[in-house]
């Protein structure tokens, strides 16, 4: 008898059919709602895997409601949405999908900052909107993004494609980590800095590292402060790693001149939250590795994972 999985979003037919060939797949059809948390309970209690996606919180609760689960495949780097310490505790392997998303993940996250220096969203609403009546010398003024100093806090792997992207601009590139990359330090000319001196440095600032009990609200309050008015904060990791009680206030307040967003605390995010109302924000909706090909990839991998799990093999990636 085939396992049986669950796949929680509608993924393309070839991955469905590949998973297909060696499980039983019951699948959530819907494309742009989340399964209810509920029915993901329900469904959960007999399936030896299941292919989730950020939008599905897989707690403790679910996972002790779920005694045939063997593995929990995430089809995406980060696993804030799952509990591993309660998955490790029963025995279920947890994995997720790196490397394949890393360039695309860099070139949104850079297309991010290029878009709040220059103010493009504002400028092409100003013209949308019948504003734009004459040339003038400040007109839509942004910040020069060629020869400034870009702050990436986390280097791993997205972080230095973006530097790679960064040398391109003639970008003066500084890091902070956990630990020192001395290979990429050497290789790329970076420069490690303590966290509280990038602050003060940057002019640019890109939040790439993991959201984790540690790093929850890492720029906060007191961080805001350090930076100059004139920065620039992007963050295409992980919402809740920003304050964004902080950011708004500090936005509000041009202690810094810009941010661009691509994940926030809860997603989506609220339309009326205040954020929403800031001329000096971008804010996408957590489009990162959003390329045709790279989504592909992410699901194919995902659901290499899944049957490997279901089958007793171990997964190419493994979280937990």
């Amino acid at each position: 008898m085939k396992p049986k999985v669950l796949i929680t979003r509608k993924l393309p037919e070839e991955i469905i059919k590949k998973i297909s060939e060696v499980c039983t797949v019951e699948l959530w059809e819907e494309e742009e709602t989340p399964i209810p948390q509920e029915e993901l309970e329900e469904k959960m209690i007999n399936v030896e895997g299941v292919l989730c996606l950020l939008t599905e919180n897989i707690d403790k609760k679910l996972i002790d409601g779920s005694p045939k689960l063997k593995v929990i495949s995430n089809m995406a780097v980060g696993f804030n949405n799952i509990d591993i310490e309660a998955a490790k505790k029963k025995g279920i392997i947890v994995t997720n999908t790196p490397n394949v998303l890393t360039e695309t993940t860099a070139d949104l996250t850079f297309a991010l900052l290029m878009a709040t220096a220059r103010r493009l969203i504002e400028a092409s609403t100003y013209l949308r909107n019948g504003e734009w009546k004459t040339w003038s010398p400040l007109q839509l003024a942004g910040q020069d993004i060629y020869n400034s100093t870009l702050g990436i806090i986390g280097m791993g792997r997205i972080g230095e494609a973006i530097a790679k992207r960064a040398l391109g601009f003639n970008m003066n590139v500084v890091y902070y980590n956990r630990s020192r990359k001395l290979d990429i330090e050497k290789s790329l000319g970076v420069q490690y800095k303590e966290l509280d001196d990038l602050l003060k440095e940057s002019d640019f600032i890109v939040v790439m590292t993991p959201h984790t009990p540690q790093t929850t609200n890492l720029i906060s309050e007191r961080e805001f402060k350090l930076m100059k008015k004139s920065t620039i904060l992007i963050n295409t990791s992980r919402g809740g790693i920003v304050d964004e009680k902080a950011l708004y206030n500090a936005l509000v307040n041009k202690e810094i001149y810009a941010a661009g967003l691509d994940v926030f605390e809860t997603e989506p995010i609220n339309l009326n939250d205040p954020l929403l109302t800031l001329p000096n924000l971008v804010a996408l909706p957590h489009i990162g590795s959003s390329s045709i090909n790279t989504r592909y990839k992410m699901a194919n991998l995902a659901a290499e994972n899944l049957i490997a799990g279901v089958l007793g093999s171990r997964p190419k990636h493994v979280v937990s």
